[in-house]
């Protein structure tokens, strides 16, 4: 039961404190949809969606009127297209921008924000669909509004494909030429991932997993503000472990909201409920901010000494308080540092406070990793590689989800910045090391799993 104090809590947090649902995510398999031809794929996709998707909006909205909790984004994630793509891309210059715009266009018709799945699961090898959806992406995400595209170059058991990551960086440099004349913004529709999840509901990265239901709803909650503003009322003087235990508190109050709406949409349009993921997802608004989370606790600057050490609080923190509150804990669950999308982040980053090589030691704790970084447009592809084969060595060695979205803006040079708009914020450019990656991933191959892989 959910006791009436809950409820003013709940509206005090979304008056007040920015509380939302950051999304709920319509997963769909696409497995039925698979044909011979690209023309074919895209037609069966563009029908399925319309159909499944149909209620999507409808039913949030009437979950939104009747709570009073505003749903941020209406999203769907689909089975990755380098899959469904085999019958008809066995040539790996298959063009499969067809069934991107597809799937743009059943986003369109259904009226939901972004759409993810054009990805490709390579952490261990290509197949030629895997190399048709690498060769199409550039073009495919920079025709398309709603489409993201995710890739998995790396997992604990499979270790790093060297040669994967590599082709990643000049897949992004390829991407952001494509998008040049809005600084790159399409490397903000894509995300490269170590240990990727079946289940996650945000984006860029959703996906719908293999071992996935036919139609899942999966949610994605968020409330940074709600957290400052407990520890605002805490005050400086308490010590770490109430600071602990009142993000915990929180944490199950928000995930309270997240697991109803999930059950709500699941059971109005009558489809599987899927996860609720706890990760706290800032956006540029005042007052919504992980870097300011950060800074109550008691760091000076986000990015400054002790900001690994209270990321790494929060993260474990919003974890137990949320699996308290729900049983269906998945995604990513933790607390998002994307610097463009965190006003106070980017601020740290254009102040130097927060570089590049800190946010990769703050990888090691947080939900996901490298966020919606902005590095100057001039920016090597084997030096993206090298930033990208770090985040995912992290998450290999460590067992966790990591992840890079990286945008060498075009014509931007360290110290400019960029506007994207929207959740998207702005973002300044910061600097990348000058040492080249190049002899290191001509060596190609593998990095081999650690030896956690042998826990099977």
């Amino acid at each position: 039961m959910i006791r009436d104090q809950e409820v003013l809590e709940t509206l005090r947090m979304v008056s007040l404190e920015n509380l939302d649902i950051r999304c709920v995510t319509l997963g769909v398999s696409l497995l039925d949809c698979a044909a011979t031809s690209v023309e074919t794929v895209a037609d069966n996709v563009y029908q399925k969606l319309c159909r499944v998707g149909a209620n999507l909006v409808p039913t949030c909205q009437a979950i939104e009127r009747e709570l009073g909790i505003p749903i941020v984004n209406k999203r769907m994630s689909v089975t990755p297209i380098g899959v469904l793509a085999a019958a008809c891309a066995r040539d790996p210059k298959t063009d499969l921008t067809p069934i991107a715009v597809a799937l743009d266009r059943a986003a369109r018709q259904c009226g939901i924000d972004f759409l993810g799945g054009f990805s490709a699961l390579v952490h261990k090898g290509f197949t030629p669909s895997d190399h048709a959806l690498l060769n199409s992406m550039p073009n495919a995400l920079s025709v398309t509004e709603r489409v993201c595209g995710s890739v998995s170059v790396a997992s604990r058991q499979a270790g790093v494909n060297v040669d994967a990551v590599l082709r990643m960086g000049h897949v992004i440099k390829d991407l952001a030429e494509a998008t040049r004349e809005r600084d790159g913004i399409g490397c903000a529709k894509l995300v490269v991932f170590s240990n990727i999840p079946e289940d996650n509901p945000f984006m860029a990265g959703a996906i719908h997993g293999l071992g996935e239901a036919e139609l899942v709803i999966n949610v994605g909650v968020s409330g940074p503000g709600t957290v400052a503003a407990a520890l605002q009322d805490l005050g400086p003087d308490a010590d770490l472990l109430r600071v602990s235990e009142t993000i915990k508190r929180v944490a199950f109050k928000i995930t309270r909201v997240g697991a109803l709406v999930a059950r709500e949409a699941a059971q109005r349009m009558g489809v599987t409920c899927g996860i609720v993921d706890l990760s706290l997802a800032p956006t540029p608004a005042v007052g919504d901010s992980v870097a300011e989370i950060l800074e109550l606790i008691g760091v000076d600057a986000a990015g400054g000494p002790g900001s690994t050490m209270a990321l790494s609080l929060l993260t474990d923190a919003v974890k137990k308080g949320g699996a308290m509150a729900t049983a269906a804990v998945g995604g990513l669950s933790g607390a998002f540092i994307p610097v463009s999308e965190d006003a106070l982040m980017d601020k740290r980053a254009a102040e130097g406070k927060l570089t590049i090589e800190k946010l990769e030691a703050m990888t090691s704790v947080c939900s996901v990793g490298l966020d919606m970084v902005v590095v100057p447009g001039d920016t090597p592809a084997t030096t993206l590689a090298g930033i990208i084969g770090d985040v995912m060595a992290i998450g290999v060695v460590n067992g966790k989800t990591t992840a890079v979205r990286i945008i060498p803006a075009p014509g931007k040079g360290a110290g400019d910045t960029v506007h994207f708009g929207g959740l998207l914020g702005s973002g300044c450019v910061m600097p990348v090391s000058t040492v080249s990656a190049a002899r290191l991933f001509h060596r190609g191959g593998r990095v081999a799993p650690p030896t956690q892989a042998l826990v099977n």
